[in-house]
């Protein structure tokens, strides 16, 4: 049976966009950080791990794209989970003055809680905050998780569709440690860091608009090991064996200081 590791408690957000992505039975791995989900894959613990990489509300994951820098695993595809916030606890919304639950969910639930002027405290995770307001048994505290996860504890839903906006999607990857063949639809990602100097970005990007590769994300993270220098995230359509992509990435290359492909994978397409 395929086995994938995922943060969090049952019933977290990327234990149902493991199910949605393989839609077949399989075994999900709970662990309690982005950086153990990786190396148990890396050590063969399981099979695939799925990470989040960004929400279509509160943006990306920091944490999760400064872990593909330095993982030795592939990405071989992506999915996106729509996200459904319920307030879980066992008093009533008039009750409630305090909310716990993962930074990302707090945020995007944070007109709801500014409405009913709601004390936050961030949690390691979503699911696993239902088990600390569980364990708490206080009618004034409760959380910000699914209700699959309120289902798993035997908790009450509050109330539903708390999010800012009922659009909310995060964006997942699933990294193994074998590759992809092409097929259709697919797109890459390259890390990349450049010469601190005018035209190094421009240089590169100019590539993507000369090969006709069209670049759906770029995003820059901090390299963590001189102030001010950035690695750039990049997505773009096409597969790494792809002829045309092979040629462009070997340009790329020579205006770059460091540059690593994390892996082509079939597109996917919000549901």
């Amino acid at each position: 049976m395929t086995s994938v590791s995922f943060q969090g408690e049952r019933g977290a957000y990327s234990e149902a966009a493991a199910k949605s992505f393989f839609k077949q039975n399989i075994q999900t791995i709970p662990f309690p950080t982005f950086s153990d989900i990786l190396q148990n894959t890396s050590d063969g613990v399981s099979d695939f791990s799925i990470l989040p990489v960004e929400n279509s509300l509160e943006g990306s994951v920091g944490e999760s794209y400064d872990l593909l820098y330095s993982t030795d695993l592939n990405v071989v595809g992506e999915t996106y989970q729509r996200i459904e916030h319920c307030l879980i606890g066992i008093g009533t919304i008039e009750e409630v003055d305090t909310v716990y639950s993962h930074p990302q969910a707090l945020g995007q639930c944070r007109k709801f809680i500014e409405k009913y002027k709601m004390k936050t405290i961030p949690t390691y995770d979503t699911a696993g905050s239902v088990k600390i307001i569980k364990e708490l048994k206080e009618k004034n505290c409760a959380c910000i998780a699914s209700k699959e996860a309120a289902e798993i504890s035997n908790m009450q839903i509050i109330q539903e569709n708390i999010a800012n906006n009922l659009n909310n999607y995060t964006r997942f990857l699933i990294l193994t440690k074998s590759e992809t063949q092409e097929t259709e639809n697919d797109k890459t990602s390259i890390i990349f860091s450049i010469k601190h100097e005018p035209g190094s970005l421009y240089r590169i990007i100019e590539n993507f608009n000369k090969n006709n590769v069209n670049l759906t994300k770029i995003e820059s993270r901090p390299t963590k090991t001189n102030s001010w220098e950035y690695n750039f995230y990049v997505d773009f359509e096409g597969h790494q064996k792809d002829t045309k992509v092979l040629e462009m990435l070997d340009e790329i290359r020579k205006e770059t200081l460091f540059m690593k492909i994390l892996g082509s994978y079939p597109s996917a397409k919000i549901n």
